[in-house]
Parts: structure tokens; sequence; C-alpha cells
């Protein structure tokens, strides 16, 4: 499925659209609804399939960077991106869209009052995550224009994305979509270099599908193929907390057509610390640990590196996965199978906690009666472990950590045994690298000269290296997704984009087709879908779930007792929103009640899931 495309021969194609667009993420909807708006028909696909669209928008914290001062936070972002040179144009061109951020809100997507995080969330009790993120770098010249702009008053429950994929199907006999679909080679006419037409994988079948005036890659990057990590980040692996789908697709399309790369060795991350989730192998995704966890850098407990050795600072309060290393703010060194080390009484001190931010944490942590039997197990130099933990003892009866400067009151030292250690991992949100792009989202070849007809959008091929803001990506998404989809929708008239002894194309829906392979999958009529039921059951619905829509089958007994909780149609995520699906039932009806403890983690699909029930209660109370 994935040799070389010949492009010289004679193609027959499957479909014509003006436009399409790779990606289903906030870039993809983004691009592909203004193409749409200014004329475009057009082709929409994704790799995930139905309900897992939406790339990382869907996991991220739906927060967009928004700057007030143009001035100011062009200088701010000058300092972010340190020696790392960028574009003038193009910066000006990202700057610009940041300080119209609100408006894009109300214009664009509806949103009547968009949300200020300056104005809702100045409290220093509020949730340490967001305190840390407007602005990220506050010692940076102009950081006092950054700001924060969400759809609503939350984070992490998808909002914003439900909101573009909601744009995406007000315009479907515009747009149609293709869900598990994966584009595998862009069409690239071998003598005027005009990409022409994408080929995808469509039911099993690749298809030639044309595209009249220009092809959108916002496929986002590749957190989810470890030999491209190798290969461009230089690390051994990293532990992806987004989605499971950006497998680094675009850079095979984009390097077969001679298009260049930029900022390769970018990426960011987020979790606990300086960016650590934990290391279980029965999790494809890690945990996305948000929750200040203050036992992991307080007391008898530190990091390990693979030879037993300290590398980062516990008590670093990372900026995006990045912590502070001689003047500026790095990603930290990645090992294999870095541990977190402690004591028996920091075992005590994190079980008396009771419910942790990671439910698995003990199941994974390994225990021996020595520090040297401690190393052996996780395959660590047995010497250096001991030597690592007899000076942080000093430098805990010190008060002064010598090493990496942590906090000395932070540090207690270490007692007799047994001693514990936990698998640790550097997350990854996304990485930045992709096809260079210019101010017009046009991608570039080698030579810094477009490539005729193909654009691109979002984290594939991101302005964002070196440092970075939270909410930058995002914003790029719509920033960069309105030009590339109104670029590419703009009539090319080449006649030279013309196979020899062929008449040029008329655009053709492939809902229109009568192949059921071609059919948008956007088309099903959910109005006339239907749930049964019997004698005291009732059917709830709630459309808050990460994926959308959560539909419910609740099943009372003669004393209105809930005996029953089944879930009938829901979309969320493959690890813990589908744990609250199949866990959050059954507690409900050992409890009698839709008012559980949610799932930690999934608190927006469980959020979802008990609206839903309590829904169905409604209307059995009101008889319906």
């Amino acid at each position: 499925m994935n040799q070389t495309i010949d492009t010289n021969k004679q193609r027959n194609w499957a479909a014509t659209y003006d436009v399409i667009v790779i990606g289903f993420g906030a870039a993809g909807a983004t691009a592909a609804r203004f193409a749409a708006d200014n004329g475009a028909k057009v082709l929409l696909t994704d790799a995930a399939p139905e309900g897992h669209e939406g790339g990382n928008t869907r996991y991220a914290g739906q927060v967009v960077l928004t700057g007030y001062d143009f001035d100011k936070m062009k200088q701010y972002f000058k300092q972010l991106f340190g020696p790392i040179k960028i574009d003038e144009k193009m910066l000006d061109t990202y700057v610009h869209g940041l300080t119209t951020i609100p408006d894009y809100f109300k214009r664009y997507l509806e949103i009547k009052n968009p949300v200020s995080y300056n104005k809702v969330h100045r409290d220093p009790d509020f949730e340490a995550f967001a305190n840390g993120l407007s602005p990220e770098y506050p010692e940076f010249e102009g950081s006092e224009t950054v700001d924060l702009t969400t759809v609503h008053d939350g984070y992490f429950d998808a909002s914003l994305w439900k909101t573009l994929r909601g744009q995406v199907t007000k315009r479907e006999n515009q747009i149609d979509v293709w869900l598990a679909s994966p584009a595998k080679h862009l069409i690239q006419n071998p003598e005027t270099g005009v990409v022409e037409g994408v080929q995808i994988q469509r039911h099993d079948q690749l298809v030639d599908i044309k595209a009249n005036n220009g092809v959108v890659m916002a496929l986002g990057g590749f957190e989810n193929n470890n030999d491209d990590i190798q290969n461009f980040i230089g690390v051994p692996k990293l532990k992806v907390i987004g989605t499971l789908y950006n497998k680094g697709d675009g850079l095979k399309m984009a390097q077969e057509v001679g298009a260049k790369l930029w900022h390769m060795k970018s990426f960011e991350g987020f979790g606990f610390n300086t960016g650590f989730t934990f290391e279980n192998t029965a999790e494809a995704r890690g945990k996305f640990i948000l929750s200040p966890w203050p036992d992991l850098s307080n007391g008898s407990v530190f990091v390990a590196a693979d030879d037993g050795s300290r590398y980062v600072r516990e008590d670093e309060n990372g900026r995006h996965g990045h912590a502070f290393e001689h003047g500026s703010w790095k990603n930290p060194t990645v090992y294999s199978h870095p541990h977190l080390i402690f004591d028996r009484e920091q075992y005590r001190q994190i079980k008396s906690r009771g419910k942790l931010p990671y439910d698995d944490f003990f199941k994974i942590t390994v225990k021996a009666n020595t520090i040297e039997e401690l190393a052996r197990k996780i395959k660590a130099n047995p010497k250096t472990l001991v030597q690592t933990v007899e000076r942080f003892n000093v430098f805990s009866e010190n008060g002064e950590d010598l090493t990496l400067n942590r906090s000395g009151d932070t540090m207690r030292a270490f007692g007799d045994g047994p001693y514990y250690a936990t698998p640790l991992a550097t997350a990854m949100l996304n990485t930045q690298g992709g096809a260079k792009r210019n101010e017009q989202a046009q991608v570039l070849d080698a030579f810094d000269q477009p490539i005729p007809n193909l654009y691109s959008a979002g984290e594939f091929g991101g302005i964002n290296a070196n440092q970075y803001n939270g909410g930058g990506n995002l914003a790029e998404c719509l920033i960069f997704g309105k030009i590339a989809g109104e670029n590419a929708a703009k009539p090319k008239n080449d006649i030279k984009n013309v196979e020899p002894n062929q008449e040029p194309d008329t655009t053709t829906s492939a809902s229109q087709s009568t192949d059921a392979t071609l059919a948008s999958d956007l088309t099903n009529d959910e109005e006339n879908e239907t749930f049964t039921t019997t004698d005291h059951q009732f059917i709830g619905e709630n459309d808050d779930g990460i994926g959308g829509e959560v539909v419910v089958r609740i099943t009372l007994d003669d004393d209105h007792q809930l005996t029953n909780v089944e879930v009938l149609k829901q979309s969320e995520s493959e690890d813990v929103g589908l744990k609250a699906m199949t866990d959050l039932p059954k507690e409900m009806v050992k409890k009698h009640t839709a008012d559980v403890d949610g799932v930690s983690g999934a608190s927006a699909s469980s959020n979802a899931l008990k609206a839903a029930v309590k829904d169905a209660l409604e209307k059995a109370k009101q008889g319906n």
C-alpha cells in the first residue's frame, strides 16, 4: 500500500473536488470550512475512525493563545524563538492572527462571549496548570499582552474541537468527510510540479481523487512513529498523551514531492514536574497528569536516569515539558527507562493520600529490600544508584542540593528499606516538525519556492520552535487553517494542470456517486436513529462527551431504583474515556444513583455519561 506512486501513468480519477484537506483536526476542519465558504467543493479525509477524529485538538486544553498588542507580542515571540530564525513575513502573519483571536471567535465560530483567561482566572488558587500559561514566560519583554481565549469557562472538555467540527457538519452540502481513510500519496504532475490530487486508502481500496485548485496538508505530526522520533528528535522514545493517529504520514508524502522540512527536533510535552507520565506497557496513550502531585517531589524521592543517577530537578515546574538549562528552557534529556526512586517513608506518605492522580501507580511500582537489589530490578547500575542515594542524603541533611539545586526543604534523607521504583516516561503532546510553509500557507520546496497547489496548516510543519507558550498551536491551526483554506479554494485555471488528451474535469461530489466507497461519512441521517425500550426502560442523551453524543438506556425496578445502565452510543477516547463508559454504569447500578465519582482523567466523558443517565431518569419521572 505504501509503494511509490507512478506519476507518469494516465490517471483514472475516482472523484474530483476543488479542494482536498488531509486531516480532520482543528487545522483541517478550519481549512475545509473556509475553502467551502469561498465556493469550493471540499473533501476532508482523516486516518482516524468515526468518533476518534480531531487529532491532538480533541485532547488539548482548548485554550487559544491571544495577544492584544502586535508589537509587544512580536517581541515576546522573538524571545521565545531565541536563536531560531523565523521569516519576518511568517512571524508577522502569525502574530497579527494572535491579536485577532477574540474577534475570530465571534465572527467565525459564533461564540458570542469568548472567555478571557486574564479576566476570569487571575486567581492564585485556580488550577496550577492554567496559572503558568498566561504568560508562560512572564520574564520576557511584552509578556503583559499575553492572554488565552476559550469557548467557555472550561478546559480539557473538547469544547473548541466540537465547535470546529460543528462548523464542518453545518456545511455538509459543501464538505464531504471520509474517516478511517488515510492519505497515502500526493499526486504530482511530473512536468509542471503541480499537485493534482491525493491517493487515499478508502475501505481497503486505493482511490485517486483529483483536486482542481489545491490540497491542504493538516495531518499533524509524527508522535506515534518511533522511527521518526529517533531519527529527527534523536531520543529513544516518547510517551504520547494525545491522539494515536498522528503517525508521520505527512512527512513521507511531503518528501515525495520535494518539500523542505523544518523544526523537526521541536516537540512539546506536559505532565508532572518537567513533563513526565508513567511508563505502563498496558497503555497505548500515557496518562495526562495535570493535578499537582507534591509527593513526587517532596520527601525522600528523586528521579533516576537509566544508570541510576539524578538528571532533572524534581521540584521544577516545567514549561510544556521544558526545563531551565543554562539560560533558556530546553527539552530535558530523554532516557529509555527513568524511574521514580523512593523509600518506605515516602511510600507511606503517597499511600496516605487515598485516591491518586494515577490509579495504577502501585501496580507498576517495583519493591526491593536494598538499593543494590532495586538497581538490578530496574536495570540501573547498583554502584551509581547507591552513590546517588548517598549524595541525596547529604544534600538533605545540609539543606542544599549541590547537583540540581532542588529546594533543600523538599528533601528528606532515605531511611531503611524496603525501597521502591516506579517507571517513568517523558510525555509528548505533539511534534512541531513537518513541511515548511510561508505566510500564504504554501508548502515550500528545497529552494524555498512554493510547490504549486500545495498548502499546509497546524502542527504539520508549525511555526513554533524552541520555547513554547501554551495555546500557540491551536492558534496556529485557526490562523493558518483559514489562510490555507482560502488560498487552496482559489481557482488556478492552469491548463498545465490538465493531463494530455484530457478535458478539464467538472467537480463532482463523491457523496453523489453511486459507489458507496466514495460516499461521505457525514451523510448518514442520525435523526431517524431509534433505540428500543421495554417496560421500565428509558433513553437518555447528552452531547457533551469528548466524542460528542452519549446515549444510554436505563432500566428501573418497581421501586424506581436503577437496575441497569447500558451505553448505546458513544465516541469517547480509547482509554480513559472508554473506561468511564464501562466502569461508571456498574457503579451507578451498585449505588442506585447517577451521582458517582467520575473516572480520573476522564471528567468530560464521566460528566456526559452522568448527564445522559440523569436525562433518562428525568424522563422516567415524567412518565415519558
